[in-house]
């Protein structure tokens, strides 16, 4: 399960693109508007709106996706449960609402637009909400036996649409650059032949980075929003390592190398002259015959004359 959270200034355009008849929509809850056509829907939006003006994106708008694996389970009653669920945690209560359920993609959906100008014309807070909305949805996920996915490979990137889209070209880079770099400089100029830019946020009155935001086709990332494993710490210490094991590589390599490297040029052709020698010389030439096998020899000398005397 996971969710898109969009805000924005008109009810109507949000309206109409989750009631949508080419979608194929249920509608599956609602509370607060009036149903009798999509313009009144809007217009009770707006009307609501009215309770505290100051506010320019009263608009609400979530998507709630699930894997298609989960599809035989998802009735539309355990969506709309699933919607109140997730409303309730992420503090949309006590306002407008509609639940739409499309039916034009093959995984499981549902779209929710809610106005964030309560009842009472208080607002609904939307702070840290891209962070409350992921934990919450690993929380139903879990809670309703969903399918986890196994991550970012699994995403069909050719439908996906921007910023999505350059978002998953700057992983996919990241996840190719990485391990083959040794440092931020390295790193910065590979993504760099792939058209992206590498900003770092400095720790306040210092020049520590404490923070990294990647920039293509006019869209910026955080490196944490582009996937966990590509925060500013985690790149960092992946460099770190792989600067330290090619270190000890070359060390390992170096060790090796000085066991044959450290003698002069003409000992190696001394050696061989001294090798070559020792076959060269005639089996005959008794200096050449090991002193153990000499002794050996004359013993087995003594043995044979002996069993002649006898």
């Amino acid at each position: 399960m996971m969710a898109k959270i969009v805000k924005g200034a008109s009810f109507g355009g949000v309206v109409k693109y989750i009631l949508d008849p080419q979608k194929q929509t249920n509608l599956l809850d609602s509370d607060g508007v009036r149903l009798k056509t999509i313009d009144t829907i809007a217009q009770s939006f707006e009307t609501q709106r009215e309770l505290n003006p100051r506010v320019s994106r009263p608009v609400g708008h979530i998507s709630l996706d699930f894997s298609a694996q989960d599809r035989g389970k998802l009735t539309d009653q355990i969506m709309t449960r699933i919607a109140h669920d997730y409303m309730s945690r992420m503090g949309i209560v006590n306002t407008q609402f509609i639940i739409g359920r499309h039916h034009d993609k093959e995984h499981p959906h549902l779209h929710i637009a809610f106005n964030r100008i309560d009842n009472q014309g208080r607002t609904i807070t939307d702070k840290n909400d891209r962070f409350r909305s992921e934990k919450i949805c690993k929380e139903l996920t879990e809670e309703y036996g969903l399918y986890f996915a196994s991550g970012k490979e699994n995403v069909k990137e050719h439908r996906l649409k921007e910023p999505d889209k350059t978002k998953y070209e700057i992983y996919n880079a990241l996840k190719r650059a990485v391990p083959d770099c040794h440092n931020w400089q390295e790193l910065s100029a590979q993504l760099q032949r792939d058209g992206i830019a590498v900003e770092f946020k400095m720790r306040s009155g210092t020049n520590e980075p404490q923070g990294v935001k990647f920039s293509k086709n006019g869209y910026h990332f955080n490196g944490s929003k582009v996937d966990k494993q590509f925060s500013y710490s985690k790149i960092d210490y992946q460099l770190n390592q792989n600067q330290q094991t090619d270190q000890s590589v070359k060390q390992f390599t170096s060790k090796r190398t000085d066991c044959f490297t450290d003698k002069p040029l003409n000992y190696f052709t001394e050696q061989s002259d001294s090798l070559s020698g020792l076959f060269s010389v005639p089996l005959s030439d008794n200096s050449a015959t090991d002193p153990d096998e000499e002794a050996f020899r004359r013993a087995m000398q003594r043995k044979k004359k002996k069993g002649i005397r006898r």
